[in-house]
């Protein structure tokens, strides 16, 4: 089997012999061998016969009746050894122990104990397995394709064998150096070859005066094909590693991703009916603590349940935000202004023991955000930083444009690819253990003691990010510090101007009509009480339905719709739509502390629509009414023609 392997180029044996220069030699050979290959053999002085076993020999003169039983042997224990390794190799095992069992398994065929294997990396053969000495007979690591004999062997892909080799002018001086000083009398050199590839080039050194025999090519041969290929196999099992590594890593993000999903609707939902609550103890507190005096002796009481029922409020604002179900006022922006501006709040909130550090990116894009949202984060993760760094530290804050690609993408679960703009929060604190980086985002988790955080700010964060459409990720090592990236889709839109916020009216009266909307009927009749109050005219309704039918038959003008943004059956931007016809100059205010998808990812909020976030007070409510109502009656007159002054009689 090994011998007719080798025997299959017409060419091999002259090749063999210009090389080695050798004459005959014992050869022993298999019973299967072909008459086309025992033609060729006895053209170079080989006698074939059959023996016991079932090999070939050479008829040599000089040798003794007992030699060709002692050489069959020592084949047999070559082809026993050579079949061993074949079944070591054919295990699955990291390439550098793989080169090193294929070297050392050779030195031991070929009783040499200076064997290299160098792989090939673009045009460079890089020696990656030895045995023996052979690291001090290759002492470059590294050599170019067609350099030395190796690399000759390599740019021709055919086997060389060199008698003398250190006075070889192919071999490179610092080669032929060490081929004097280890004392090696020949090279033997075959190909790695897979297909039309040379992978690799193995090499074998002798001290023997005799060289090498054209059994030692042959088994060489025969092992250079065993490690081309349990090299491609161990490419492909690590390919197949990376593969599974990655599908693993992709599997876990994607049951991380649906049980955040499914938590982040459980506090939704709790969110939206708990404003709904929040928003009548409020209302209704201080609506009685306008009807007291200053004096009065239950007023601490019911400042006390107002002050804990902002509490309450501001910790479902924070679960909204994790559930992405409040409602976003997208701007396009630039995020170094955002980051240059809270410069001075952010060195408030770390404190002085703690250096605060921008590198912000040039020709940086743009993205489309709630910029009261990214000052969110940008603050949420600022107060994380600081408690990771006790004892002070270094806080960077870091943008720049960043590609992220489809390797990227399959790797982390929901993101895109595409252009993005990266927000980076870098701090020189503790660190993050393995175990509670898995927990990082989840509401309500924390690692500080009780009384030391709430567990939601990191989940805003989170929440914000993905409403925003963007990707969050996070690296750190115990010790050693931790970064948030935070990845936003670039748009080419220029960015919009701030427009500066108006001080809500001081004068909240007005006369007025409102078509009030809302489901939870505890929280309708809290508006109404209110608005009425004010000497507003207020038509009710529990939902969408029956919101139009009383726009149609409403006579008068209606002059402001307060609805909800989710009811059943019709939610607040539907019922707008309709309405705009019936009532096409009527001022629009949506009110809710929950929003589902169909207001936040299709276009947002109308144009012009205003929006109040439930829980609200009533100061809030009617100064949002009154500010509205004067914009728009102000934006009418600007529109109406200047009438012309009556034509005088002479």
């Amino acid at each position: 089997m090994l011998l007719a392997y080798f025997c299959r180029s017409g060419n091999f044996l002259e090749r063999f012999r210009q090389l080695s220069g050798c004459g005959p030699r014992l050869v022993c050979w298999p019973t299967t061998c072909t008459a086309r290959v025992r033609r060729r053999l006895w053209y170079w002085g080989v006698s074939v016969g059959h023996g016991k076993e079932g090999l070939l020999s050479l008829n040599a003169p000089d040798r003794s009746a007992h030699e060709p039983l002692r050489l069959s042997l020592s084949h047999r224990e070559r082809l026993e050894r050579l079949l061993e390794t074949n079944r070591e190799l054919s295990k699955f095992q990291p390439l550098e122990s793989l080169l090193a069992k294929i070297a050392e398994a050779c030195g031991h065929l070929l009783d040499s104990d200076s064997v290299g294997i160098r792989i090939r990396e673009e045009d460079d053969l890089v020696l990656a397995g030895a045995y023996g000495d052979a690291r001090e007979a290759m002492p470059t690591p590294r050599l170019k394709i067609g350099e030395s004999l190796s690399g000759l062997v390599a740019a021709t892909g055919e086997p060389l064998i060199v008698s003398d080799p250190a006075r070889d002018p192919r071999m490179t001086p610092a080669h032929r150096e060490a081929y004097r000083r280890g004392g090696y009398k020949a090279f033997l050199g075959v190909p790695l070859i897979l297909g039309p590839q040379v992978l690799g080039v193995l090499s074998v050194r002798t001290r023997r005066e005799q060289g090498f025999s054209l059994e030692d090519l042959a088994l060489a041969m025969a092992f250079a094909a065993q490690a081309a290929i349990a090299l491609e196999n161990s490419r492909l099992y690590q390919q197949t590693q990376r593969a599974y590594e990655e599908l693993s890593q992709t599997q876990e993000q994607l049951t991380q991703a649906r049980k955040m999903e499914a938590v982040g609707r459980l506090a939704g939902g709790v969110a939206h009916d708990f404003n709904n609550l929040l928003t009548v103890m409020i209302g209704r507190t201080q609506l009685l603590l306008r009807r007291l005096d200053a004096h009065d002796s239950i007023r601490p009481e019911l400042e006390l349940i107002q002050a804990t029922a902002d509490q309450a409020a501001d910790l479902t604002r924070q679960l909204l935000a994790f559930s992405r179900k409040q409602v976003l006022q997208p701007t396009v922006l630039n995020l170094n202004r955002a980051v240059a501006n809270l410069g001075e709040m952010l060195k408030r909130l770390i404190g002085e023991d703690i250096v605060l550090v921008t590198e912000l990116g040039s020709a940086l894009g743009h993205v489309k955000a709630d910029p009261t949202q990214i000052q969110q984060v940008v603050m949420n993760l600022a107060a994380n930083a600081r408690d990771a760094m006790p004892r002070g530290g270094r806080l960077t804050l870091e943008t720049a444009n960043i590609d992220l690609d489809a390797t990227y993408a399959r790797q982390h679960v929901g993101v895109q690819p595409g252009r993005y703009v990266m927000l980076a929060v870098t701090d020189t604190g503790v660190g993050i253990a393995p175990d509670t980086r898995a927990h990082l985002f989840e509401p309500f988790f924390t690692t500080k003691g009780p009384g030391h955080g709430t567990g939601l700010g990191l989940a805003t964060v989170y929440g914000i990010v993905k409403q925003s459409d963007g990707h969050i990720w996070v690296y750190s090592e115990p010790g050693r510090g931790t970064t948030f990236k935070i990845y936003l889709p670039r748009v080419d839109a220029t960015v919009d101007p701030v427009m500066p916020e108006s001080d809500l009216p001081v004068n909240t009266h007005g006369h007025e009509t409102i078509l009030l909307v809302e489901d939870a009927r505890a929280v309708r009749v809290l508006a109404r009480d209110v608005l009425k109050a004010q000497g507003y005219a207020v038509l009710e309704a529990e939902h969408g339905r029956e919101a139009l039918r009383i726009a149609e038959q409403y006579a008068g003008p209606i002059h402001l719709l307060l609805t909800d943004v989710v009811m059943p059956e019709m939610n607040g931007r539907d019922l707008v739509e309709q309405l705009a016809p019936l009532h096409p100059s009527m001022a629009i205010i949506y009110m809710s502390g929950y929003t589902d998808t169909v207001v936040v990812h299709h276009g947002g909020l109308n144009p012009g629509a205003a929006f109040l976030q439930k829980p609200f007070t009533p100061s809030a409510l009617v100064g949002k009414v009154r500010q509205l109502l004067d914009t728009c009656r102000d934006r009418v007159r600007e529109v109406q023609p200047i009438a012309a002054p009556p034509r005088g009689d002479g």
